[in-house]
């Protein structure tokens, strides 16, 4: 998903500051980017319910690790969800090329860099601190 996302927010970069016409390579792009997002959320929510992480305890808010998994972490990546599809929304909406990958670039790296503040990385050891 983050290489995906990263591949379209380059060539919406690229497409909108050389003001290239929006190909139909492009449009896949951005879409293949979409669709793994959304499968990688959808995914999300189901673990979110079956996760051992995610514990509505009393004073789970005060806790570190169970305030991100239960609260910000959803929120954040279905902020993201939201704005990547917002994104290729407008983006289908606009008729010049250049506008396109505008719509584009703005939504998608937002969204990334949501994601990449929302993930449960290794060295944040008061989430867990593994993937494992």
């Amino acid at each position: 998903v983050l290489i995906l996302l990263l591949a379209a927010i380059v060539k919406a970069s690229s497409g909108w500051k050389k003001q290239k016409d929006f190909t139909a390579a492009d449009k896949k792009l951005a879409m293949f980017a979409l669709i793994a997002f959304h499968l990688q959320w959808t995914f999300g929510v189901i673990l979110y319910f079956i996760s051992p992480k995610v514990q509505f305890v009393e004073g789970f808010m005060k806790n570190a690790m169970l305030r991100f998994y239960g609260m910000e972490h959803i929120v954040a990546m279905t902020i993201a969800f939201v704005l990547i599809t917002i994104g290729h929304s407008k983006s289908k909406k606009v008729e010049e090329g250049p506008e396109k990958f505008k719509k584009i670039f703005i939504f998608y790296t937002i969204a990334l860099v949501l994601i990449l503040a929302s993930i449960p990385w290794p060295f944040r050891t008061a989430l867990g601190g593994s993937w494992m």
